[in-house]
């Protein structure tokens, strides 16, 4: 494991220019940042080890023609749900699933403690009340609207003939269980196989990559983030994340302003994931 004071050595090991660190792990490539990060700024986000293949599921029905979406359309109902309503509840009776039309969606995990972890935020594109689909049984996790959506919901018995009746979106729907398999994978195994603050530092360098804007020698993270969202998405708690905030503030790893954060230091993230 690798604890707080290894990860953020002195400088002796890392230059003081803000170079990256020459050590003997594979190269990482260098945090792809733009003045106008609009093109991922739908991107899903969930714990991965990088952001390569993070929206892949949103395209699960890109296989079908245009015909083929309209009788999807059709076999649904598209309402709309506002900001902060719930798109569905854990322990509810399931029946179907719901495709994100437009809005972003965060389906997270409450556990008998009331602890929540964020399983991902699901963004347009993507379906989402899995990973049942024929209904029956109970919803395994909640979805709740973190902003204004439109939302499509096929209910079990359309889906079952849609399957039968449409090959072509049997095979999308099997594509988009695969993004979801993969995705749930990915979360299992940075759980399982990376310390918290190794998660800390791997989901600030996720945001940067997805939503940073150059700043000179600094990234800005163009997105607000609380720290009770960071919480739920590393799986700690927000008196932790407070703590290792500022103590990456102290390092001046990371600057903190009205709940934006500028990185400073990405070569000091990357030393927390890569150090030996």
């Amino acid at each position: 494991m690798t604890t707080l004071e290894e990860a953020l050595e002195t400088d002796s090991v890392m230059g003081r220019t803000g170079a990256a660190v020459q050590l003997d792990w594979p190269a990482r490539e260098p945090v792809a940042v733009t003045q106008h990060p609009r093109a991922r700024d739908e991107s899903a986000l969930f714990m991965s080890e990088s952001i390569e293949g993070l929206n892949v599921g949103a395209h699960f029905l890109d296989r079908l023609s245009a015909d083929q979406l309209a009788q999807v359309q059709a076999a649904g109902r598209t309402f709309p749900v506002r900001q902060g309503a719930m798109v569905f509840n854990q322990g509810e009776q399931h029946d179907g699933i719901f495709v994100i039309r437009r809005g972003q969606v965060r389906v997270y995990y409450t556990a008998p403690s009331g602890r929540e972890i964020t399983l991902a935020y699901w963004t347009p594109g993507h379906f989402i009340g899995g990973p049942e689909i024929s209904g029956g049984g109970v919803h395994m996790w909640s979805g709740v609207a973190i902003e204004d959506c439109e939302i499509t919901a096929l209910p079990s018995a359309s889906l079952q003939k849609l399957l039968v009746q449409m090959p072509a979106f049997a095979l999308a729907l099997i594509d988009g269980l695969i993004a979801k398999g993969k995705c749930y994978s990915s979360m299992a195994q940075i759980l399982g196989t990376r310390s918290v603050i190794e998660r800390l530092a791997q989901y600030l360098l996720n945001l940067s990559e997805l939503y940073g804007i150059a700043d000179g020698d600094t990234v800005i993270i163009n997105r607000k983030v609380t720290h009770d969202q960071i919480a739920a998405m590393v799986g700690s708690t927000r008196q932790w994340v407070t703590m290792m905030l500022k103590r990456f503030q102290m390092k001046h790893i990371i600057g903190i302003e009205d709940s934006i954060i500028r990185i400073k230091r990405v070569d000091r993230l990357e030393a927390i994931l890569f150090k030996d």
